[in-house]
C-alpha cells in the first residue's frame, strides 16, 4: 500500500480529536473574549504648554537664568513628579482605588508617574535656531473628565515651578553678586588706602613726579651756582674793603686832607671799571654807587668841597666808620650766603635721593597698581554682572523673561484610546488556534493505541495477516454517549470558571488595560 500524504493523515486525526480541539479552542477563545469585552475603557488628555522666549532681547538685558531649557524642564519634571505632589493629587481626584485599598500610596504614585507623558516639540535646525518651542503634557485613565482636569492640573504645575525655579535662580544669583561684589570692594578700598599710603609716605619719590624733581634739582644748581658767584664776588668785596681800611687808618696826619677826595676818586674809578662789565643792576654796581653817594654826603655834610682844603690834624674818623660798617655788612652778607649754600645743597642732596628712588618706588608703585588694576577690573566685572541679574531679576517679575504659557488645554476625550479590543479578538482567535492544535498534538503524542494497520505494520516487523473492525454493541454506544456528556458537561463547567475568571480579571482592571493598548505600561 501507497503511504498516505498528509492531508488523509491531518483528517484521520481531525475525525478522533475534533471534540478536543474544539473545546480548548471555545475555551480560550471564550475567555479572550470575556477579557475584551470586560476591560475598562481608557482614556487620554493632554495640554499643551507653550514656551515663550524673553520679551527683551538678550543684547540689552542679560538673562540671570543660563539653565538649558530641557534641563530646566527635567529639573520641573522633577519637581511635578514627586512623591507628595502626585500624592496630593491622587487623595484630590479619588485615583488608583484598586490600588490604594490594598496597600500604601507608594503603588499608586508609581502608577500614576507611568500614565504621565511628556513629549518635547521642536523646531527644525534649518527652519529656526532649533530647541524646544513647546512641550505636551498628557496624562491617561479611565474617567474622561478627570484626565482632562488631571491634564491641566499637571500643565499648571509645570507653569508655576517653571516661574518659581526661574525666581529662585535669579535671587540666588543675585544674592551670591551680592556678596561677591561687596567682598571685592572692601578689597578695592583696601588697595586704594594701600596707594594712598604710599603716595603720602613717598612723596616725591614717585614716577610721575621725576620730571618734576629734576627740574628743581638743575633750578636749584642754578641758585647755587648764583650763590657761589655771589659769595666770590662778597668775598671780594670784603677784602678790597678791609685794604681800603687798612690803608685809610695808614694815611699820616698831613695827608689827611686828600683822604676823601683820593677815596672818592678811587670808588669812581672801580665804578667805571664795574659797568665796563656789567650793567647798573648788578649787585656790586648798586653797593659801589650807594658808597659813593654815602661818602659824598658825608661830605657835604662837613662842609667840605672838593676844591677846599680840609682842617689838618687826625685822620678822618667818619671814612674809618663807613669802611668798617660796610666790611660788617658784607660780612653779613657771606653768613647769609653760606646759610643759602647749605641749604641749597641739602635740598638738592634731598632731590638727588628722591631722584635715585625714584626706580624702585616705581617698581614698587607698579605692583601696587597692577594689584589695584586687577581688582578694579574684577570689581567692574562682578558689579556689570550684578546689575544685569538686577534688571533680570525685575524682568522676571514683569513678566517679561522666559515663561510657560498654556497655550490648549486638555479636553475630555470623546473616544477611549484603550484597549484596542480588536487587537485583542485578533489574538485571542490566533492563541486559540495554538491552543487547540497544541492540545491535539499532545494528546495524540500520549495515546499509544494503533487506529491503522498501516501503523500497526510500522511499527512491527511481523506479518499482519487479517484486521477486523470494530464491533459495538448496545451497551459500548451507552458508555461512549455516557463519557461523551459528561465531558461536555465537563468542558461547560471548565468554560464557565474559564469566563468568570477572566471577566473578574478584566472588569475594572486599568493596568491590564492600559498594558493591552493603552499606551503602555
Amino acid at each position: 500500500m501507497t503511504p498516505r500524504s498528509f492531508v488523509e493523515v491531518a483528517l484521520d486525526i481531525w475525525s478522533r480529536r475534533k471534540w478536543l480541539a474544539l473545546a480548548v479552542f471555545v475555551l480560550v477563545a471564550s475567555v479572550v473574549v470575556s477579557i475584551a469585552r470586560f476591560l475598562p475603557n481608557v482614556y487620554r488628555s493632554s495640554a499643551t504648554v507653550l514656551v515663550e522666549r524673553n520679551q527683551v532681547s538678550e543684547s540689552f538685558v542679560r538673562p540671570a537664568v543660563t539653565i538649558e531649557l530641557e534641563t530646566r524642564l527635567q529639573t520641573v519634571s522633577q519637581e511635578v513628579l514627586s512623591r507628595g505632589r502626585l500624592a496630593e493629587l491622587i487623595t484630590r481626584f479619588e485615583l488608583y482605588p484598586e490600588i490604594t485599598r490594598m496597600g500604601p500610596v507608594e503603588g499608586a504614585v508609581e502608577r500614576m508617574r507611568k500614565d504621565i507623558q511628556l513629549e518635547l516639540k521642536s523646531v527644525e535646525q534649518g527652519v529656526a535656531r532649533g530647541g524646544t518651542i513647546a512641550f505636551i503634557v498628557g496624562y491617561r485613565g479611565r474617567d474622561p473628565h478627570v484626565v482632562a482636569a488631571l491634564a491641566n492640573a499637571l500643565a499648571a504645575f509645570y507653569v508655576e515651578q517653571n516661574s518659581q525655579l526661574r525666581e529662585r535662580q535669579t535671587v540666588g544669583t543675585t544674592q551670591v553678586l551680592r556678596a561677591q561684589l561687596g567682598d571685592v570692594k572692601r578689597r578695592l578700598t583696601a588697595q586704594e588706602l594701600r596707594i594712598r599710603d604710599f603716595r603720602a609716605q613717598h612723596t616725591g619719590e614717585l614716577p610721575e613726579q621725576i620730571p618734576v624733581n629734576l627740574a628743581t634739582l638743575e633750578r636749584l644748581s642754578t641758585r647755587l651756582q648764583l650763590n657761589n658767584d655771589a659769595h666770590m664776588r662778597a668775598l671780594e668785596r670784603r677784602a678790597t674793603l678791609m685794604r681800603q681800611l687798612a690803608e685809610t687808618e695808614a694815611i699820616p696826619t698831613a695827608a689827611a686832607p686828600d683822604t676823601k677826595q683820593s677815596q672818592l676818586a678811587k670808588m669812581k674809578r672801580e665804578l667805571r671799571q664795574l659797568r665796563g662789565r656789567f650793567n647798573d643792576l648788578y649787585p656790586d654796581v648798586r653797593r659801589l654807587k650807594a658808597d659813593i653817594a654815602a661818602l659824598e654826603e658825608t661830605m657835604g655834610d662837613a662842609g667840605e668841597a672838593e676844591s677846599a682844603p680840609i682842617e689838618r690834624g687826625a685822620p678822618s674818623r667818619p671814612l674809618v666808620a663807613q669802611l668798617r660798617a660796610a666790611i660788617e655788612d658784607v660780612n653779613a652778607e657771606v653768613a647769609a650766603l653760606k646759610a643759602e649754600e647749605t641749604r641749597l645743597r641739602s635740598e638738592i642732596a634731598s632731590y638727588q635721593r628722591r631722584t635715585e628712588n625714584a626706580p624702585q618706588r616705581e617698581k614698587e608703585f607698579q605692583e601696587l597698581s597692577r594689584d589695584y588694576d586687577a581688582i578694579k577690573e574684577l570689581y567692574t566685572s562682578v558689579l556689570r554682572k550684578y546689575e544685569d541679574a538686577q534688571l533680570a531679576g525685575t524682568m522676571e517679575q514683569q513678566q517679561k523673561g522666559e515663561q510657560f504659557r498654556i497655550l490648549d488645554p486638555a479636553l475630555p476625550s470623546g473616544m477611549p484610546t484603550g484597549p484596542n479590543r480588536l487587537r485583542i479578538l485578533a489574538f485571542g482567535v490566533i492563541a486559540a488556534a495554538g491552543a487547540a492544535a497544541a492540545a491535539v498534538g499532545i494528546a495524540q503524542h500520549l495515546d499509544t493505541t494503533f487506529h491503522t494497520v498501516d501503523h500497526l505494520r510500522a511499527m512491527t516487523s511481523l506479518p499482519v495477516l487479517t484486521s477486523i473492525p470494530l464491533l459495538e454493541i448496545d451497551g459500548d454506544r451507552w458508555r461512549a454517549r455516557r463519557r461523551f456528556a459528561l465531558a461536555f458537561v465537563a468542558v461547560l463547567l471548565v468554560l464557565g470558571v474559564a469566563t468568570s475568571a477572566s471577566r473578574h480579571l478584566a472588569d475594572g482592571n486599568y493596568v491590564l488595560a492600559a498594558a493591552l493598548g493603552g499606551g503602555g505600561s
